[in-house]
């Protein structure tokens, strides 16, 4: 399976999809840090998406198929876009993230015939939380990397102006009473 993840939920999506034996995972990501931490986590490739060659590094990747799926895990119209013009014939994009605005399936004749899709993914069963948990108990699956600080819950609104304003190269705080 060839697959495209971005995003800080990114990070754990790399380590999933080695323990399900995906390959090549290519993390896409404009932010080197993330890109680097993608890396890091045991992706294969990483792409900057604002690289001019951009799709053709990707037929490269994957010997001119193109992707098996395209996770969109920020909610990013921009990334649907651009991974419609990347997915293989019978390529999934499942979009995991969520995002107000309308998705546009452009060149509708390309999608249709290579018979492409788009599904939609929300939330988790209570099972799920419980095999992520299973999964970081038994050292398969670490979140420690996308954890920027911990802060006391009095700093909350500090916490909050952080995530507003990207402040960091991780995106996760975590607040303790």
């Amino acid at each position: 399976m060839r697959v495209w993840i971005a995003s800080g939920l990114g990070a754990h999506a790399v380590q999933l999809l080695r323990l399900i034996g995906a390959a090549p995972i290519v993390a896409v990501d404009p932010i080197p840090d993330a890109r680097a931490r993608a890396l890091a986590l045991g992706a294969d490739h990483i792409l900057d998406p604002g690289a001019a060659d951009f799709a053709e590094q990707v037929l490269r990747i994957t010997g001119g198929r193109g992707l098996d799926v395209a996770f969109d895990l920020a909610g990013a119209p921009p990334v649907w876009s651009q991974a419609q013009t990347v997915l293989a014939s019978e390529g999934r994009l499942v979009l995991v993230g969520l995002a107000p605005q309308p998705l546009t399936i452009h060149q509708t004749t390309l999608f249709s015939y290579p018979r492409q899709q788009v599904r939609g993914h929300y939330g988790s069963a209570p099972e799920h939380v419980e095999q992520l948990v299973s999964l970081v108990s038994h050292h398969r699956l670490d979140l420690s990397g996308s954890i920027s600080d911990v802060l006391p819950l009095a700093e909350a609104p500090r916490g909050v102006e952080r995530l507003v304003k990207k402040e960091g190269s991780r995106i996760r705080l975590i607040l303790k009473p």
